[in-house]
């Protein structure tokens, strides 16, 4: 087996074995890569790397929205915001315009962020038997 071939194999098994959880940090992850990918590319003029890193991470945001459960008020919220980081990675993708992607990125990575953060109280919780 090649080196890519295992390092697919190894990516199939961590995401068949992640929790709903870790599979929503390993999506954050992925968007905010993509993002930073497709900055990269139009800062050095490869429109169309660009354009293909755009739309991946425009998939995986469309993937986030999909996925959240709307019944709370503040999902609601956030699935405004999630809007709105979609918006920007796509006005980004159409005027070639860094600021826009820049934009999706930080919220990205503050959503990331604060993901994580919540993952670990959730973990500390259940380790205090709450």
């Amino acid at each position: 087996m090649n080196a890519a071939n295992t390092a697919n194999a190894y990516k199939r098994q961590q995401i068949m074995t992640a929790s709903p959880e870790e599979l929503t940090l390993m999506l954050y992850n992925g968007a905010i890569r993509f993002v930073k990918e497709s900055i990269q590319a139009l800062e050095q003029k490869n429109l169309e790397k660009s354009h293909h890193a755009n739309i991946r991470a425009q998939n995986i945001v469309r993937e986030l929205m999909l996925t959240t459960d709307t019944s709370y008020e503040i999902s609601k919220n956030w699935l405004l915001l999630d809007e709105y980081i979609l918006h920007c990675l796509v006005q980004g993708n159409i005027k070639k315009d860094t600021e826009q992607l820049e934009q999706a990125e930080k919220l990205l990575t503050e959503f990331r962020d604060t993901w994580v953060q919540a993952m670990k109280q959730v973990r500390l919780d259940r380790a205090a038997g709450n």
